[in-house]
């Protein structure tokens, strides 16, 4: 095909989840604007480092870095199982970044290539409900902080607050009006599209940095730095074997915190320019800005416990909002509580709203869009009144790791597939198409071997859920994830094609990412009006990761 014949035969496309490529074969019920191919990859490893800034400097994350440290080991061992911890998940991201990177397409249609076309929408689905439940929690977290601005301004709210007679569906009338204004507050950056949302996060990342150092300083200067201490369990802590056994735990915690936005990753890791720009990334977002994120965390509740006491309970306040709700600074707690909002909004657009925008539109992609995805999730939110969830210790607890266990397997089941089966190689025209003799077609478009394997490597995390104590329930993404990958990768290997394909006749392999007329550049961006290319994953060693071309 020559290149005058090729050039009408890709259009680009624009979209608020950035601008994409889209050929005449590819099938309209696979493919919309957003989750096609991107055109073009800007995202530098200062936007990834930023995209993690956001997903740590949260209220849940500041309570969970707390906790960390109330374990009741030492806080050289606290510290070691940290590192270990996030050296470990930022080595995962990198895995599960490469195919979208490379594609330049979301999670949910990375997914085919192992699912197949249609079964895709099993992880899509199981992701974008878990988004849901989160998005409207952390709305409601983030919430709070506006319900106790308010009551230091105007005292007089009081009896329109949880203390009052008031309330709707559980909720009082200030805490509605402050999860409404987050909610929309959260509606109006998302809907501007992804530039909105990358500018968004560039800013709110080192901001809440800045402000989380003074409020440290503000603290440890009137604590007295012999007040600080980086051990916040409380009795006589533990030694021996069960110590090691709490830095495992420990170890597994943070793994399993992380394991959401590792999951969808590849929904960010899209837009990267190289795949050595999104390593770089999640090397300084996650290893250096947690282990720093959490030190910074320790000293500031550790100060705190000495200026503003202790809660009603005689516990240390963990809660960075209600730190801030207490000092004795109408300036600083302002500040603070405005700052912690802020980087609450950041989590939740980053974790639980664009995720699943690309999750519910992968489900209908003709009749879904990412901004009408997004608002699905939003209005879902609601629906679920996640503030009855969240103070429902038993509910959330089964509800969410219940489904959080489904995710160790789709986990490794991609993994297991990308790395080990299809050695790292994506055909991209074929994720968009239905033909029979497409890569990721299989039987009907669903790969029964990743149904079943999800559906058993599901059994064994959700029974420690059920039945387990709390510490086994910590290791149910490893449980998972194991099982998910062993499960697919034996199945994949000694499953008839009958079984995989519905046909006995093999199907073509799939040993290239072809794009046909769509041209990749060594800095990631898609052009038209060029000759067929074939891309070639590398094996992301070299400093850049780029694709290797060659020309048809």
């Amino acid at each position: 095909m020559s290149a005058t014949t090729a050039s009408p035969a890709a259009q680009t496309h624009h979209s608020a989840a950035g601008d994409s490529v889209i050929k005449p074969g590819y099938d309209p019920s696979l493919t919309n604007e957003d989750l096609a191919p991107l055109k073009e990859q800007k995202w530098t490893w200062y936007n990834i480092f930023a995209f993690w800034m956001s997903d740590v400097h949260s209220v849940g994350g500041y309570v969970f870095a707390g906790s960390l440290f109330a374990l009741g080991i030492a806080a050289w061992q606290v510290l070691v199982a940290l590192l270990v911890g996030i050296v470990a998940v930022n080595l995962l991201c990198n895995l599960v970044a490469k195919p979208s990177q490379k594609a330049g397409v979301p999670y949910p249609v990375t997914t085919r290539i192992c699912f197949g076309v249609k079964g895709a929408n099993i992880p899509a689905i199981v992701r974008g409900v878990i988004a849901v439940v989160w998005y409207g929690i952390q709305t409601y977290l983030a919430s709070v902080a506006f319900g106790l601005l308010a009551l230091k301004f105007w005292p007089s709210l009081e009896q329109y607050g949880d203390t009052g007679t008031h309330s709707f569906l559980g909720l009082s009338p200030l805490g509605w009006a402050g999860f409404v204004l987050m909610w929309v507050l959260q509606a109006i950056v998302f809907w501007n599209g992804m530039d909105t949302i990358r500018r968004f996060i560039d800013f709110c990342g080192p901001a809440v940095y800045v402000v989380m150092i003074a409020l440290a300083a503000y603290l440890i200067v009137k604590a007295g730095w012999s007040n600080v201490h980086f051990d916040l369990s409380e009795g006589s802590g533990t030694s021996g074997w069960a110590s090691v056994t709490a830095m495992i735990s420990a170890f597994a915690l943070v793994v399993s915190y992380f394991s959401g936005p590792m999951l969808n990753f590849g929904d960010f890791s899209r837009y990267g320019k190289t795949f050595g720009e999104v390593k770089k990334g999640n090397f300084w977002g996650l290893p250096v800005n947690f282990l720093f994120f959490s030190l910074l965390v320790v000293c500031t509740v550790s100060a705190g416990a000495t200026v503003i006491g202790r809660d009603d309970k005689g516990k240390i306040v963990t809660d960075p909002v209600h730190i801030v709700d207490k000092i004795d600074n109408t300036t600083a707690a302002v500040l603070g509580v405005l700052t912690f909002a802020i980087a609450t909004i950041g989590i939740n657009i980053v974790a639980n709203f664009v995720s699943p925008a690309f999750d519910f539109s992968n489900v209908a992609p003709t009749k879904i869009t990412w901004r009408m995805g997004g608002m699905i999730a939003a209005v879902g939110s609601v629906l679920i009144t996640p503030w009855n969830l969240f103070n429902n210790a038993s509910a959330i607890h089964y509800t969410m790791d219940t489904l959080g266990a489904v995710i160790g397997p789709l986990f490794g089941i991609l993994i297991a597939d990308f790395y080990l089966v299809k050695k790292q190689q994506i055909v991209v025209d074929d994720l968009f198409t239905r033909k029979p003799e497409g890569s990721y077609y299989y039987r009907n478009g669903w790969n029964p071997v990743a149904v079943v394997s999800v559906i058993l490597a599901s059994v064994l995390p959700i029974s420690f859920v059920i039945w387990g104590t709390p510490y086994e329930a910590s290791f149910t993404w490893f449980m998972g994830a194991g099982a998910g990958l062993a499960l697919y990768y034996l199945g994949m290997r000694l499953a008839p094609n009958q079984f995989v394909y519905g046909r006995t006749d093999a199907p073509r392999p799939a040993t290239a990412g072809s794009t046909g007329d769509i041209s990749v550049s060594a800095d990631g961006t898609m052009s038209l009006d060029e000759p067929p290319t074939t891309v070639s994953v590398g094996d992301g060693e070299d400093d850049g990761g780029t694709a290797s071309l060659t020309t048809a």
